[in-house]
Formats: structure tokens, sequence, C-alpha cells
């Protein structure tokens, strides 16, 4: 299964591939090692696309969820909520889901400039906030571009119902992705360095309110 937007990379790369195949059959250049080279090329480049546009199906954790495939670069306490940041390298799932069951009510974009996304400026980068009324209470969930991931994708709007595990959007290329949770509602089960899963792996628990 691919994600969703997916056709136009794959299509363009299947397009490419295929009129490289035909110029011999044309007459339009020689078999050669050249063109050789240029058809494996090809075919390197559409199973890239489609190794990082799979969209997986996954059984839904317990508790809070990731929201992105990679490793947890970050688990902090800022005032009255937890952030827990996620870092996708190129070879991840590059899908987000939804950490619980919410309600999209605002989305804001925001940030400047495009830095490394595992350095700790990078919170300042171009990003696009999902503010999430939940039973948790107030969730966000924050895509963050970097250095060469600079596209965001989403495939809610303002006023979209999600369950936990459902898809929210994606960054293409890889780059960060942070859970914000109430820290009076929950805490993280996860530390620095484990490796998550979206919508499979749980990365805090509900506690008394």
């Amino acid at each position: 299964m691919f994600a969703p937007g997916a056709g136009r990379y794959l299509g363009a790369a299947a397009a490419v591939l295929l009129f490289l195949a035909a110029l011999p059959v044309f007459g339009a250049v020689p078999l050669s090692w050249a063109w050789g080279v240029g058809l494996l090329v090809g075919i390197a480049v559409w199973l890239f696309f489609a190794v990082f546009f799979r969209d997986p199906e996954r059984t839904v954790g317990d508790g809070v969820v990731s929201a992105a495939d990679g490793r947890v670069r970050a688990v902090d306490r800022e005032g009255d909520v937890w952030r827990i940041s996620v870092f996708m390298n190129v070879t991840n799932v590059h899908v987000n889901r939804f950490p619980v069951d919410g309600r999209v009510i605002e989305m804001e974009g925001r940030g400047e400039g495009f830095r490394a996304a595992y350095r700790p400026e990078a919170e300042h980068n171009v990003q696009r906030r999902y503010r999430l009324s939940t039973a948790l209470g107030p969730v966000e969930v924050v895509q963050i571009t970097g250095v060469v991931a600079r596209r965001l994708v989403s495939f809610v709007r303002v006023g979209s119902d999600g369950k936990k595990g459902d898809r929210l959007g994606m960054v293409v290329l890889g780059s960060r992705v942070d859970v914000l949770v109430p820290a009076d509602r929950a805490s993280p089960v996860v530390k620095v360095g484990d490796r998550v899963r979206a919508g499979a792996s749980s990365i805090a628990r509900e506690t008394s309110a």
C-alpha cells in the first residue's frame, strides 16, 4: 500500500523508465552501456519512491502512540506539557498518524529556515502544527522540515475527526515530528534512542487527572 499522493511520483518515475526502455525499440539510441546505465538509474529511482511512499497497515498500540516512525530524539518537560520528538530518516515510513482519538481544531504554519532536523534549533524551522481536542485535553502534533525535507503534506483539515492510528499527513524525505501532551494527564514511556512506529508504539500513558 502506498501513501496518498504517491501516484504522481511513481507515475513520473515509471514514465521516464518506459521512455528509456523504448528508445532502442524505435531506433532513437543504440543498445549500449550508457543506455543500460540510464535504464538501471531509472529502475533505482522508481524503487526508491516505492520504498519511500510505502504505507503499511498498523495494529494500534496502547496509550498515546507515536505520530511518526523513527528514533526518539528528545523527551522534554516544557512547562505544562511533555514534548516527545521523533527523528525520521529517509528509510523510515513517512506517513504520520493521530497519537490519540481527537478532532483537528486548528492547523498552523509557522517558523522559518531549514536547519538539520536533529539539531535543537530545528524547533524554529518551517513547520505545521495540528492542535487536537482530545479526552486528554489539548494535544499537538508538529511536523518539522529539515535540510532536505521541505514538503509537509496534510491528509486532514480543521474539523476532521481521527481515531488513534489514523493517517494525519506526511513529511517528504525525512525530518522530525513532535507530539505534545498535557503533563498532568500523561507521562512518557519512552526514552531518547528508542525506535518507534507510527500508530503502533506507545510513547506515553494516561495518568489520573
